[in-house]
């Protein structure tokens, strides 16, 4: 099935459909002002939505991505999409982007990677790279959180976790609990204990990450909301289930192998796990399989990250940073430091402000917000 072709059916689904359950969250409108950057006016009227919450759905070639390359546009969101991977998320069973149940599973090819808004990169292969067949990887991880300025007193809304050199999760609890009283971190930070909790029932070989996020949700029962991502090694590669606007980034050879795509209602309004079934339940969350071999750098982080930041920014920090020999710690320091950078700044494009312009927003500049980095090294065995 050709790009334009999966492209034009995944528009006539997703325009079909409707919208999620939602929980207690600031509306877009009300949620742009104070983030960084500028807002002036919006630049047309958001009633013209259709039920999905939709405002277009735009596809086509990506200028100077190659014949496989293609560009997809949906809701608020610009996403650069090679083919394959559009035809695999939007096509084969995979419904949600942005309003319906989530596919089941994505894999990723080892030469699938996300366009981008960098110069064309040079393809990946595998004849130079032994692909995981069992457990002789591990992942050596560091992690840098820079909460808001305003929520340093208590600490943010994040959450984290680096699991024996196996598995890494981040959460982002939604900040608009605050208004009820409630703090909106614990929810995150108990939806991260309660994971690890799970991960270390599961065979060590052969983590569930559904399994694992069911158990982590069901037994989470504070008050709150809030993104989930984990990612787990396994005898097959890189195992991820993401749900929300957190996400992850796996890199080879100075080139983004693949990115998880945002789930997310409507512009800044992303999936959610709350405690019981009134909000987006576990199994909304997109299951990923991605091959990896040593060498590979996995950069997962919240909206912090990736708001501020576009693919080649992070891309090109890693670099630097695997050529200087630095640690994966002090690595997701400095991608840290450049997205806080970037958030403060009110003059230069953003992925934040993009979606926010593609929305109807004159907005300019970064979003401010906790950022949480975790970097993961896979690496081999004997190696540190």
């Amino acid at each position: 099935m050709s790009p334009a072709i999966a492209l034009r059916r995944a528009a006539a689904w997703l325009l079909r459909g409707a919208a999620g359950a939602g929980a207690p969250r600031a509306a877009s409108s009300a949620a742009l002002p104070g983030m960084g950057g500028a807002l002036l006016s919006p630049a047309r009227g958001l009633q013209g939505r259709d039920a999905a919450g939709f405002l277009g759905i735009w596809g086509g070639p990506a200028a100077g991505g190659g014949g496989g390359s293609w560009w997809f546009r949906c809701a608020a969101s610009s996403v650069p999409r090679p083919g394959l991977l559009v035809e695999q998320l939007l096509v084969g069973g995979g419904r949600s982007f942005a309003t319906g149940a989530a596919p089941e599973e994505v894999s990723f090819s080892p030469a699938a990677r996300e366009a981008d808004v960098s110069p064309p990169e040079k393809s990946v292969g595998t004849s130079d790279k032994t692909m995981l067949g069992d457990r002789s990887l591990k992942l050596v991880s560091g992690v840098c959180y820079l909460p808001h300025p305003d929520k340093e007193e208590t600490g943010g809304e994040d959450a984290h976790f680096i699991w024996d050199e196996q598995a890494i999760g981040i959460a982002d609890g939604v900040g608009g609990w605050a208004s009820y009283g409630i703090d909106a971190g614990q929810y995150a930070r108990d939806i991260m204990s309660n994971a690890v909790t799970a991960i270390e029932e599961e065979p060590k070989d052969s983590i569930d990450l559904t399994r694992v996020l069911e158990k982590a949700h069901s037994s989470t029962t504070v008050p709150g909301s809030s993104t989930a991502c984990i990612i787990a090694l396994t005898n097959q590669g890189i195992q991820a289930i993401n749900l929300g606007d957190s996400g992850f980034i796996v890199i080879r050879d100075g080139c983004t192998l693949c990115r998880s795509p945002v789930q997310q209602h409507d512009f800044n309004f992303s999936y959610q796990l709350q405690s019981g079934n009134s909000s987006d339940l576990p199994n909304a969350a997109q299951v990923f399989k991605v091959p990896v071999a040593s060498g590979d750098v996995i950069v997962a982080g919240t909206d912090g990250l990736f708001d501020n930041l576009y693919n080649n920014d992070i891309t090109a920090v890693v670099v630097h940073a695997t050529r200087a020999g630095l640690d994966p710690q002090v690595t997701a320091q400095k991608i840290a430091a450049l997205a806080r950078q970037r958030a403060q700044d009110k003059n230069r494009p953003t992925p934040f402000s993009t979606a926010a312009q593609d929305a109807g927003y004159r907005y300019y500049g970064g979003k401010l917000d906790d950022i949480t980095v975790v970097v993961s090294y896979v690496t081999a065995f004997g190696n540190s």
